[in-house]
């Protein structure tokens, strides 16, 4: 289900000194065309842009920054709009974004944040503290606008702007997320037209009006997004002009494409196969990014779909509502060959809900409590909560049916294919039938509550409240026909208990030590398996891009960073404009203009729809 990566992971810019490094030579991509179905080798752009070409395996959910939870879609939003503050690509602290200051009260029950003054909108217009105030307070009134990042502002008392460069926010409680507001700011002057935040979604006029890197001036549904560079951008313009998102359902193809140089960067969904990685290896004039990731890799288990208003819905099996049985299946998973198999060693077994990159709130089960591989163990557990074998082997339900779980599983992710099979055959040891439901769109079922299992995933930012939002009561939806921000219908009070506490904490030692109380209370709960930490492994053309920066700057991501980095201050090969041109932190990163072909999920109407964490930022 989906980052806001968190998706939901979102950060912040950092302070760097951009030069906008012109080039004479630019390398562009031809998009495939009903008339024109063959992609164009890459070449010299007649006109002299320089275009930076993605290859993707994600769709978007919505353009609406109000809407949008997939990894794909916020990553775009981050290069559209900035946000108050920023996250250092070097070590993920705060810095300044569209606020160059903030200061709390005493009781730290009043924000005040000084807005820049040399931050434009790409329609001329100033971009004031007014716009900010604006996007709070439309979160705060409209249910709408706060679909995709409600939690954020579910504490605020009161949004002013007093003056054009001064805002002012005033809490119910104290809140530690008040330098990691990971919402976009929009331009007041355009978006108070919108009549319905729940259905607009952004895609219909372009340009759209921005203040970020990049200016969205192209999208068409499962083709592709385009962007062109902000030359005014307050940091400096990317030295790309553009950059191109070209969805490619086929990873394979995607692979091929960068070999021939139709692309230039390929991200995999989300990551290269390691046999894709491994045949790129040592390609002349490509480089594979192998690197420690920001997301987990798990299995969720429906704990019964239920609204805020007690209704309940979907069919869940009514057996994997028994901890017994979430425990016994997830002891019958071999994480080691998750990893060694199917990763590859491409992934760290998987413990706890925050990966490892994450050091201040990483948390793993001591020994005694591990759910380690026990087959056998897992036999005994089942056969104890009653759910004993057949005279035919089949383990039955209560009902006295052989029980077969269905498994919701992402088409386009030869990962999940993969450990689905592993998961036949070990459950089926237990007397268990699995059903693997491959689908281009496992939204529907999933919001649905069809669904008994489901293979999950999210990218965390450097800041965990929004994936640790996602499992509050206060995320299900508020009636079973609508959407809420929930990943997977959790609902536990003690969990809630500590998900207020955390987030009133600002001391960060004890604001982490609760953090991983909440990580053990999902881990005994038992509706999430986590099974690994994938690394992030992607690949670009090093005769197309010069040099790009990774967040972390060591051993980090390029794709789907928390800010804009990579692309921003992508330099592009054989150009005037150097890495020296750079800011003083080595920090190279954009994402260039382009077009961003997108995969299947059809219209933006399926903004009501959800995505599996890998998709969200």
């Amino acid at each position: 289900m989906g980052t806001k990566d968190q998706t939901r992971s979102l950060p912040r810019g950092l302070r760097l000194v951009a030069a906008a490094g012109a080039a004479a030579l630019t390398l562009t991509a031809g998009l495939a065309t009903p008339l024109d179905p063959a992609p164009r080798q890459a070449r010299a752009a007649d006109d002299g842009k320089k275009v930076l070409t993605v290859a993707v395996a994600q769709s978007v959910d919505s353009l609406s920054p109000f809407l949008a939870v997939r990894l794909l879609s916020t990553s775009i939003h981050r290069l559209m709009y900035e946000y108050l503050t920023n996250y250092d690509p070097k070590d993920n602290h705060a810095i300044p974004g569209l606020a160059t200051k903030w200061e709390p009260s005493p009781d730290k029950l009043t924000w005040t944040y000084t807005i820049r003054s040399n931050s434009t909108w790409s329609d001329g217009k100033q971009a004031t503290a007014e716009d900010a105030a604006w996007t709070f307070n439309k979160m705060m009134t409209d249910s709408g606008a706060a679909t995709a990042n409600g939690s954020y502002v579910g504490n605020f008392r009161k949004v002013t702007a007093p003056s054009p460069t001064k805002l002012v926010i005033e809490l119910k409680k104290p809140q530690a997320t008040m330098t990691a507001l990971d919402v976009p700011i929009v331009p007041k002057h355009v978006w108070e037209k919108v009549s319905d935040f729940s259905e607009f979604n952004n895609d219909k006029s372009f340009p759209v009006v921005g203040n970020g890197p990049f200016v969205l001036t192209g999208y068409k549904a499962d083709s592709y997004v385009r962007l062109k560079a902000n030359k005014s951008f307050w940091r400096g313009a990317p030295k790309f002009d553009e950059l191109v998102f070209r969805y490619y359902k086929d990873q394979d193809a995607a692979v091929s494409a960068l070999r021939k140089g139709e692309v230039s960067f390929v991200a995999g969904s989300p990551s290269l196969t390691p046999a894709q990685a491994a045949s790129l290896e040592g390609a002349e004039n490509i480089k594979v990014n192998d690197a420690p990731g920001r997301r987990f890799y798990a299995l969720a288990t429906n704990p019964g779909a239920k609204a805020k208003n007690g209704k309940k819905f979907g069919d869940g099996h009514p057996s994997l509502l028994d901890q017994r049985v979430r425990n016994a299946l997830f002891k019958a998973v071999d994480r080691e060959a998750v990893i060694d198999k199917v990763f590859q060693g491409h992934a760290v077994e998987g413990e706890g809900y925050i990966p490892p990159r994450f050091s201040q709130y990483f948390w793993k089960p001591s020994g005694d409590r591990k759910l380690t591989y026990d087959p056998a163990e897992a036999a005994r557990m089942l056969d104890q909560a009653g759910y004993k074998k057949n005279a035919d082997g089949k383990r039955v339900g209560k009902d006295g049916k052989p029980i077969t779980y269905r498994v919701l599983c992402h088409a386009t992710d030869p990962n999940d294919k993969a450990v689905g099979k592993y998961l036949q055959e070990w459950w089926g040891e237990l007397g268990i039938g699995v059903q693997l439901n491959c689908l281009d769109n496992v939204t529907d079922p999933w919001l649905a509550g069809t669904y008994d299992l489901a293979f999950d995933g999210w990218s965390v930012n450097p800041d965990p409240d929004f994936v640790l939002s996602i499992h509050t009561c206060g995320a299900l939806p508020a009636t079973p026909e609508e959407t809420g921000a929930t990943d997977n219908f959790i609902c536990d009070k003690k969990y809630d208990e500590l998900y207020a506490r955390q987030l009133a904490e600002y001391d960060p030692a004890k604001r982490a030590d609760i953090v991983k109380q909440m990580e053990s209370r999902l881990y005994d709960l038992g509706y999430m398996n986590v099974m690994a930490y994938p690394n992030a492994v992607e690949a670009y053309r090093t005769d197309q891009i010069k040099s790009i920066t990774t967040m972390p700057a060591k051993a980090g991501n390029i794709y789907g960073q928390d800010g804009y980095w990579s692309w921003w201050s992508a330099v592009p090969a054989e150009s005037s404009g150097s890495a020296d041109n750079a800011s003083s932190t080595g920090v190279v990163a954009g994402i260039v203009g382009g077009v961003v072909v997108l995969a299947g999920l059809g219209v933006f109407a399926a903004m009501r729809r959800r995505s599996t964490a890998e998709d969200r930022e």
